[in-house]
């Protein structure tokens, strides 16, 4: 990790779980980290654990909706001025809401891809265009999928968040046949967790928590910290490896 210490990342979703979890190890790996969410509050908060804690990187907080391009755009455009530009682009963010396919809403729908694909797809734009204008060949863009990218689960209320995670599957490798054809050494990279145990059930189910409390207790879930060292391993890997796809399941989980 030694060549990213003092560049600049941007991760996406950094107020809680496994955003935050990335967003604090790659501080602690001496990075300038600018963590976007919409709840400045808890980014504050860790940004200031990180100055506690002695970490010899920064957390930026920035304010975001990603739903929002605009909002986007000028995230990209600030940090543009202030620190240059994005070496590092981790696409935490996504949600899951209730919406099965038979008699889900509409609204539902449109804000899953809204954030699981269409934010994703922004932030990675402006990304590479961000790493082509400072002639940055070594960058490296993350995205945080889930198994439900690879396969179909027999539940009604994660099928259309299923779909949005196989577009992230073919968004991902997408992005790494464009990124060949542009002579380019910028990697692409997708992590497909399986069941990680933080706030993400509790507000699919939020009306009723009961189902999330069985989820978790389910199996011995992975933790928000696995996802964030398999990000560190896939940043250290020497710039002519290039990790395609990384799969990380509990497990005692069956799918």
């Amino acid at each position: 990790m030694d060549r990213w210490r003092g560049r600049v990342a941007l991760v996406t979703g950094a107020s809680v779980g496994i955003g935050a979890e990335i967003a604090k190890s790659l501080v602690q790996h001496g990075m300038k980290v600018v963590g976007c969410a919409r709840n400045m509050e808890q980014i504050q908060k860790l940004a200031a654990e990180c100055v506690s804690s002695g970490f010899s990187g920064t957390l930026i907080p920035y304010k975001c909706d990603l739903s929002v391009e605009d909002d986007m755009l000028s995230m990209f455009s600030w940090i543009k001025v202030q620190h240059q530009g994005i070496d590092v682009c981790i696409n935490n963010a996504g949600l899951a809401l209730q919406g099965p396919l038979l008699s889900g809403k509409t609204s539902a729908w449109r804000t899953i891809m809204d954030v699981n694909v269409i934010a994703l797809s922004v932030c990675t734009r402006e990304a590479y265009q961000s790493m082509k204008e400072r002639k940055v060949d070594d960058g490296h863009i993350i995205n945080i999928n889930s198994i439900c990218g690879h396969r179909v689960v027999n539940n009604a209320d994660a099928h259309f968040y299923t779909a949005s995670k196989y577009a992230v599957t073919a968004l991902t490798e997408g992005l790494r046949q464009e990124l060949r054809e542009a002579k380019t050494h910028i990697r692409a990279t997708c992590i497909s967790p399986g069941l990680v145990e933080t706030e993400f059930a509790y507000r699919l189910f939020s009306e009723n928590p009961e189902i999330a409390v069985a989820t978790y207790k389910s199996v011995k879930c992975l933790q928000a910290d696995d996802i964030a060292n398999a990000v560190v391993y896939v940043l250290s890997a020497p710039p002519h490896v290039q990790i395609g796809d990384i799969e990380i399941t509990p497990v005692e989980q069956s799918m």
